[in-house]
C-alpha cells in the first residue's frame, strides 16, 4: 500500500519561497520517479516537475523552469518541492504523486499514487 503525505504549503507574498515535502510510505518507494502536480478550480491538473527513481534526472514544466527545484530523500522517503520567487499565478493545490516508471514524465496517466495535496496561495 502506498501512500503519500504533502505538508508545507501555506500564505506567501509574491516573490517569497516554500518548500513541499511529500512524505511516501511503502517498501518500493525509492524504486520509482516521483513528480508534483498543481491544480486550481475549474482548470486540469498540471504537471509542475518530475524526477528519477535515484534523482540523477529532473523535469520541469514550462512555468516553473529556473524557480522551482524538485529533490528527493530516499532514505527519508521524501519528495521535496523549493519554490522560489513565487508569483500568484503559481496559488494552486499541489500534488504530489508516484509514477509507475523509473524516469521522469510529465504524463499525468503514468503517475499511479497521489497524495491529498496541499494549498499554496501566493498574495500580490
Amino acid at each position: 500500500q502506498v501512500q503519500l503525505v504533502e505538508s508545507g504549503g501555506g500564505l506567501v507574498q509574491a516573490g517569497g519561497s516554500l518548500r513541499l515535502s511529500c512524505a511516501a510510505s511503502g517498501s518500493t518507494s525509492g524504486s520509482y520517479a516521483m513528480g508534483w502536480f498543481r491544480q486550481t478550480p475549474g482548470k486540469a491538473r498540471e504537471f509542475v516537475a518530475g524526477i528519477s527513481y535515484n534523482g540523477g534526472s529532473t523535469l520541469y514544466g514550462d512555468s516553473v523552469k529556473g524557480r522551482f527545484t524538485i529533490s528527493r530523500d530516499n532514505a527519508r522517503n521524501t519528495v521535496y518541492l523549493r519554490m522560489n520567487s513565487l508569483k500568484p499565478e503559481d496559488t494552486a493545490v499541489y500534488y504530489c504523486a508516484r509514477s509507475l516508471l523509473v524516469a521522469p514524465t510529465t504524463v499525468r496517466l503514468n503517475y499511479a499514487y497521489w497524495g491529498q495535496g496541499t494549498q499554496v496561495t501566493v498574495s500580490s
